[in-house]
């Protein structure tokens, strides 16, 4: 099931580790037993249903095993599951048939999604820090004036991403935090908040973390406007406790509902 490719085969925005993860069986395989009990997945769907319109297309964008596309998905909202692992996709499928959701799987690269029209889209989700597994500001963008295009001008977009900042009171964090700001100026593929690290047995997963004012320029460039921020507690299972205090760098992360402008 492993695609392997040279790095000048890899898609764009998809650095090496993120390529690995997704082309690794072993973690789509282990992927539901891994986060049966995270704290972010179980919040993140109670954010995603109340948003849920009562009809219309759902893009779930890097769906993992499907966690948010079968919840979602019926015979008012058909569902599109677009991911980069053709044995998650696999799974989704598989759940999707059990459970007669009218959901389409498609293997596809975020940063290209041409294969879908304009404004044809009613709700979408790009949930787990899925934005921050691609690769370079200029792909992000891309992704993000991707998704204001296909969606409709009452549709939503539900997007999270973790907070930069929260480094602060991770053991390490300061230092990764420092480092991080006095070398991208001098390395041509490093941005700040850029993070290499083994994760779930790849090891060089890639990971950017961005601070609120950087997600708020790329969300107002691509034509989205942020119409809820939710600020995460440290453990990612629910809001940020007194968030008018130093919200930017105490949240974990922002849970945001988007709409186009």
């Amino acid at each position: 099931m492993d695609d392997t490719r040279s790095d000048r085969q890899l898609p764009p925005g998809v650095p090496r580790g993120v390529w690995d993860y997704t082309q690794a069986d072993f973690i789509a395989s282990d992927y539901d037993r891994y986060f049966e009990n995270h704290g972010l997945m179980k919040y993140d769907m109670e954010v995603v249903k109340q948003f849920a319109p009562e009809a219309g297309r759902v893009l779930d964008l890097g769906c993992g095993t499907g966690r948010a596309i079968l919840e979602l998905a019926n015979s008012q909202r058909p569902g599109i599951a677009v991911d980069l692992s053709q044995r998650m996709l696999e799974l989704v499928r598989t759940k999707a048939t059990a459970a007669n959701k009218p959901v389409c799987c498609v293997r596809a690269n975020l940063v290209e999604l041409d294969f879908l029209p304009d404004d044809s889209i009613e709700y979408a989700v790009c949930l787990f820090s899925t934005l921050g597994m691609i690769k370079t500001q200029r792909a992000r963008q891309v992704m993000l004036d991707q998704v204001a295009r296909v969606l409709t001008p009452s549709g939503h977009l539900v997007l999270h991403v973790h907070n930069r900042w929260f480094n602060l009171y991770d053991p390490g964090g300061p230092w990764w935090l420092f480092g991080s700001l006095m070398r991208a100026p001098f390395f041509k593929d490093l941005e700040v908040g850029d993070k290499y690290y083994a994760y779930r047995g790849i090891n060089n997963f890639y990971l950017h973390v961005f601070s609120k004012r950087e997600i708020s320029r790329l969300l107002r460039m691509a034509g989205l406007r942020v119409a809820k921020w939710i600020p995460l507690n440290a453990a990612c299972d629910g809001v940020l406790a007194q968030p008018n205090r130093l919200e930017s760098l105490r949240a974990s992360g922002w849970i945001m509902i988007c709409k186009r402008v």
